[in-house]
């Protein structure tokens, strides 16, 4: 069975997307099995995996409103896995899901009938602890919670473990920590230095060894609409990512053995 990771943090810009389409990118280039579901209305996983908009004809809604089959709606990304594409029109099946019943456990249901399919599935999460983000941690084994060293991190992690502690509890029981990921990463900068020991002291085997780096490559690619793997195989930023599907790897293997 493939392992389902709901890549989640309710604060934006803290590179949660940038995550989760070079994540992807460095699996599929070590010949893992992957897909990508954007489940975030604006769509920003779509375009930046390569996918056009006009090339989507069923997207996440049609899939979460029973519309089409999962295995319809999947478009190939150039750059190697699979995605789940999404756009604005994912609000309204939000808004039907808030009135269905077992609204919370759609998704699981839909990725249960495919996730021998694939090695990884991961899910880009919207910005916000809405009822997308609960299907998405009802779904998944696991969250990586991608977080900036800035001043609101802790404050804003404490939320969300509380969350994920609260669906543990209540509904998906597996769930757990995949891993706290420190992104956009200057060790030239006081407070990035402070925020990232507070998270080794307070977290030290939940934190990543990689650090994903503040790199202007890294934050190109996105409008090129392609990975950084894709757009500059030698920048930090694509090592970086290639060193943190590793890691993941490692880590995964070392539980199964």
């Amino acid at each position: 069975m493939g392992k389902i990771i709901a890549i989640a943090n309710q604060k934006g810009g803290v590179g949660k997307t940038t995550t989760s389409i070079n994540l992807a990118a460095s699996f599929a280039a070590m010949q893992r099995k992957v897909m990508l579901i954007d489940l975030d209305p604006q769509g920003n996983a779509t375009v930046g995996s390569g996918i056009q908009k006009k090339d989507v004809h069923y997207a996440a809604q049609h899939v979460l409103c029973n519309e089409v089959n999962i295995k319809e709606a999947v478009l190939r990304s150039p750059s190697g896995f699979e995605v789940l594409a999404t756009n604005q029109d994912l609000i309204v099946a939000e808004m039907q899901l808030l009135q269905s019943k077992e609204r919370d456990k759609r998704l699981k249901a839909i990725l249960d009938a495919v996730s021998t399919d694939y090695d990884y599935i991961l899910i880009d999460c919207p910005p916000s602890l809405s009822i997308l983000t609960l299907n998405a941690l009802v779904a998944a084994n696991s969250v990586l919670i991608p977080i900036q060293c800035e001043y609101y991190a802790l404050e804003g992690l404490s939320g969300l473990l509380n969350t994920i502690e609260q669906v543990r509890a209540n509904i998906n029981p597996d769930l757990h920590i995949e891993g706290l990921l420190r992104t956009m990463y200057d060790g030239r900068n006081r407070l990035a230095v402070d925020v990232s020991s507070q998270l080794l002291e307070h977290f030290p085997e939940r934190v990543y060894r990689t650090v994903i780096p503040r790199n202007v490559r890294l934050a190109e690619a996105p409008s090129h609409g392609i990975p950084i793997l894709h757009y500059d195989e030698k920048s930090q930023g694509a090592l970086a990512y290639l060193a943190l599907a590793g890691e993941i790897v490692r880590r995964s293997d070392k539980v199964l053995s």
